[in-house]
């Protein structure tokens, strides 16, 4: 039986924390200006977190070699936002040029599917939020007390975050 865990706001917002300034560390490089940069791994540029269904809710996209992808959505327990947060793993994905596709694990009942594309968003920069954004088809899979499995699908458009790939100001390295 899969472990499910519920926390709270502010341990989300620490972890969100948390993995953009490691994601952000791992891409500056004081030899070479952000703005040049290439991603080594095709896609990579294509990794960070992404909006999802209702504020504050996200998916954690890290596009590895290959196209290989991990990450996880991250939605509320409850409807109200007041159970915590649930953590949907990826089961499967795959990046093919700028084509996405993930299934994430069940978790309480409810399994996502995500098919689409990665696209220039509206954003000027990395800066800005919707630099990237996901475009394609969600279903959300749920499974009831009498084992019945019901589907509802939607068109989404789930924008990225912000990202400052600049080191802080007076670090040196």
């Amino acid at each position: 039986m899969p472990i499910h865990t519920t926390r709270s706001s502010a341990l989300q917002i620490a972890c969100f924390v948390l993995l953009a300034l490691t994601f952000a560390g791992a891409q500056a490089s004081p030899d070479q200006p952000n703005k040049d940069r290439t991603p080594a791994t095709p896609g990579a540029d294509y990794s960070g977190m992404y909006t999802f269904l209702q504020d504050g809710e996200f998916v954690q996209i890290t596009v590895e070699d290959q196209g290989h992808v991990i990450g996880f959505v991250s939605r509320y327990a409850d409807a109200e936002g007041t159970g915590g947060f649930l953590d949907h793993f990826f089961k499967s994905a795959k990046l093919d040029g700028n084509q996405l596709a993930f299934t994430t694990e069940t978790v309480q009942g409810v399994s996502f599917e995500f098919r689409g594309t990665i696209e220039r968003g509206e954003g000027k920069s990395r800066g800005d939020e919707a630099f990237y954004v996901l475009k394609g088809t969600l279903i959300e899979n749920t499974i009831d007390e009498a084992k019945k499995t019901s589907s509802r699908s939607s068109q989404v458009v789930l924008k990225s975050f912000p990202q400052d790939m600049a080191p802080p100001q007076g670090e040196k390295k």
